[in-house]
């Protein structure tokens, strides 16, 4: 009875596995860990179809699966999930303190995507050894908890792998899988191997110059057994691909399905290659992208760009036409028609204003009129009601000419400052006469759609309004008193009023409107566009606080004027963005922060200097980093400690750390934790709105000495208790005098 019922017992126990536990230990890759605090590193080798090859390629395989033990719980389903972020980062960041290995997309992909396929095969392990039995099907009992991988995973997470392994719809998944994997029709016979190791060990011992091998040779070489026999069907499929690979061109082969998967009749999967493996794109191997039908937005796009030259067309057609006309008009006419000295305009060469009636009554332009007995117009005679104007200042730059030219195929006004025209003489009017409007249902001159095409004529209109822009400045409240400025030699600010005129005449005068400007990927690290708006405008006018808008304007100034063609200040001297990384950001999207500046940290070969305006919400200061030296000079204009900004403190920090990393630079332990910040003393605002102007002097100022150290005294040339209000001045000044000279209004 005894008997029986001990073996009652043992049926219903679960099978004894301590004889066949594996005797290996974990891996955990010591060696590797003790050649990185060697500062030995590791090459490794990739093919043509940038997939990993070369003796240390199974090594770092390994090391990966290591990390993804130790960084990523057995509980994650999804790779993709984004929490996983921080994880992945540090399984990259600590493979290339081990591997040389390029820091770029394309590599970092191919790895995390290694690391996604050893997380898989990871948890595929644990079910496998521990949640089903010998015939492959889940246990009733429960699992023990692995204490063979108790640094991996702690108990929770066990408890939870179990309970997520036990759903139903996972068994599901799991009994059809394990049913179309059971008995695959051609079997891989290579292990671990791999197509691409495959491959290399292929042209090694063939001696070949060839740099990669057709999909359908490698997979027949991956389906040869130990005693290099080739199954019949498998060189069946072989010759199919051999005799289609001569009758289809790349072109097909890369648009609709490949050879191999024509011979083998099975759908062609996206974003892979059958038969050569992880890492092999489309891209990779056809060198372009396989074609994809457009979506939606893009068939509206080019929609709307081909209505956009429809009726472009139909606009030249009209002109043309109008060409045409007038060109009739341009024949000989009698010796009095041709002698057009008119008594209105005094004879001789005299300046007037040039004005349309179609489609408003306005003022387009400015230009002198040549009243002279015989004059011709490019040896032609002038038509009936014309004079010859020579065209100097554009007003509307959309602004027909009245009788387009067709010598030189000029139609537009803008086209024609500097050459000779024909204008209307009623729509002609000498600078001192002042324009009577015709009676129609016309409102005026439309100031709105005016603009400005000289900057001779701009300063001119400045001149003439100088006394009144200052007189109405002295009456806004809002402004500092002019009084303010030198009595003697006093400061007229001629830029500021002339940007301010070109405001008031063009479209900018209206809410809303803006303008934008390109910023070349070597100022911030990145191409983006800026914008500008009135109110950016009008801050500057009215001395009021300033946008990022205004400060990355100057800081293209400053690179425009100072770095462009200065090799050794662009060297020295970078930017960062206040778009990517300011105080919303940081609290938001610390990570996308944090990556942009080591990014930006890892553009530089020597020492740089990185200048940051930062904006912690209502205040602008600036930072200029030293990531080499690992230094931070802070300079605030209202004597503020950079200790009441813990979130930017702690991402300079933490991006400098990953900056350290990276480079694989070895610090003393005195100086791992310490990062050297330096609050320098600099010039103080004395009231709440002068912090945007400060930051663009401190920015100015340091390019201008061309050094990296910043003394904490701040520099002699510079130094002072506060700047005055002329100093200030000046710096606007010079964002006016850049507006106009970039034509960023007109």
């Amino acid at each position: 009875m005894a008997s029986d019922q001990e073996n009652s017992q043992d049926a219903n126990a679960p099978d004894d596995t301590s004889e066949k536990e594996i005797t290996r230990g974990i891996t955990i890759m010591k060696s590797i860990i003790r050649d990185r605090d060697k500062a030995v590193t590791y090459n490794v080798n990739w093919n043509a179809d940038n997939q990993l090859i070369g003796s240390n390629a199974a090594k770092l395989a390994s090391y990966i699966g290591t990390l993804v033990r130790m960084h990523i719980p057995i509980t994650a389903t999804r790779w993709s999930n984004k929490e996983l972020g921080s994880a992945k980062d540090k399984i990259w960041t600590k493979i290339l303190r081990s591997f040389n290995i390029e820091d770029t997309t394309i590599r970092k992909k191919y790895i995390l995507q290694l690391a996604g396929k050893r997380h898989r095969g990871w948890r595929t392990f644990l079910t496998n050894k521990y949640l089903k039995d010998k015939e492959n099907f889940f246990v009733e009992y429960d699992p023990e908890y692995p204490v063979k991988y108790a640094i991996f995973i702690t108990e929770e997470e066990w408890v939870a792998f179990v309970a997520q392994r036990r759903d139903e719809n996972f068994k599901k998944v799991s009994a059809t899988n394990r049913e179309r994997a059971s008995n695959p029709t051609y079997a891989y016979k290579k292990g671990r191997l791999g197509y691409a190791r495959l491959e290399e060990k292929i042209l090694d011992e063939t001696k070949s110059d060839a740099t990669s091998l057709p999909p359908h040779v490698l997979w027949k070489e991956a389906r040869v057994g130990k005693d290099g026999t080739v199954r019949d069907d498998v060189q069946h499929i072989y010759d199919e691909c051999e005799t289609l690979s001569q009758s289809i061109s790349t072109a097909e082969d890369q648009e609709n399905r490949s050879v191999l998967s024509r011979a083998l009749n099975v759908p062609e999967y996206p974003g892979r290659v059958r038969g050569k493996g992880h890492g092999c794109t489309p891209t990779s191997l056809y060198k372009n992208p396989r074609r994809r039908n457009p979506s939606n937005q893009e068939v509206m796009e080019t929609l709307q760009a081909l209505q956009a030259q429809v009726l472009q067309l139909q606009k030249d057609n009209e002109r043309y036409r109008c060409m045409e006309k007038c060109s009739s008009q341009l024949k000989e006419t009698s010796e009095k028609a041709s002698i057009n000295c008119q008594n209105k305009f005094p004879e001789g060469i005299s300046s007037c204003q040039l004005y349309l009636s179609s489609p408003t009554y306005r003022l387009v332009g400015k230009g002198k009129v040549h009243n002279t007995s015989g004059d011709l117009l490019h040896h032609r005679p002038l038509p009936d009601g014309h004079l010859k104007v020579s065209v100097d200042v554009v007003l509307d730059k959309d602004a027909l000419l009245p009788i387009p030219d067709i010598v030189s195929e000029t139609t537009f006004l803008r086209d024609a400052i500097g050459s000779f025209v024909a204008w209307p003489l009623d729509l002609i009017f000498i600078d001192d006469e002042t324009p009577t409007k015709p009676a129609s249902k016309d409102r005026g001159i439309l100031r709105h759609n005016e603009s400005v095409a000289s900057q001779k004529e701009v300063f001119a209109q400045g001149s003439q309004q100088l006394s009144q822009k200052i007189g109405s400045r002295q009456k806004n409240k809002r402004d500092l008193p002019v009084t303010s400025l030198p009595k003697k030699g006093a400061f007229v600010p001629r830029y500021q009023i002339s940007l301010e005129t070109l405001v008031d005449s063009s479209d900018m005068a209206t809410a809303g409107a803006i303008r934008l400007l390109d910023m070349e990927e070597d100022i911030f690290g990145y191409s983006c566009t800026e914008t500008i708006g009135k109110e950016d405008l009008e801050h500057i006018f009215r001395h009021q606080e300033l946008g990022v808008g205004v400060i990355h304007t100057y800081i293209r100034f400053l690179y425009d004027n100072f770095m462009r063609g200065n090799d050794q200040l662009s060297n020295r001297f970078r930017f960062v963005s206040s778009s990517l990384v300011n105080k919303a950001l940081i609290c938001r999207e610390p990570d996308s922060c944090r990556e942009y500046l080591v990014k930006r940290f890892m553009a530089s070969s020597t020492n740089n200097l990185y200048l940051w305006p930062y904006n912690s919400g209502c205040h602008w200061l600036l930072l200029a980093i030293d990531p080499l030296k690992e230094v931070v000079y802070f300079l605030n204009s209202i004597d503020g400690e950079w200790t009441n900004y813990p979130d930017m403190k702690q991402l300079v920090d933490t991006s400098i750390k990953v900056f350290r990393s990276q480079r694989q630079a070895r610090v003393p332990r005195t100086k791992s934790s310490n990062i050297t910040w330096i609050k320098v003393q600099c010039p103080l605002q004395r009231n709440g709105i002068d912090c945007g102007y400060f930051v663009m002097r401190f920015m100015r100022e340091i390019i201008s000495m061309n050094q990296i150290e910043i003394p904490i005294t701040y520099f002699d040339e510079y130094k002072c208790a506060h700047y005055t209000r002329l100093q200030l001045e000046q710096i606007k000044e010079e964002l006016c005098q850049y507006f106009i000279e970039k034509r960023l209004i007109i």
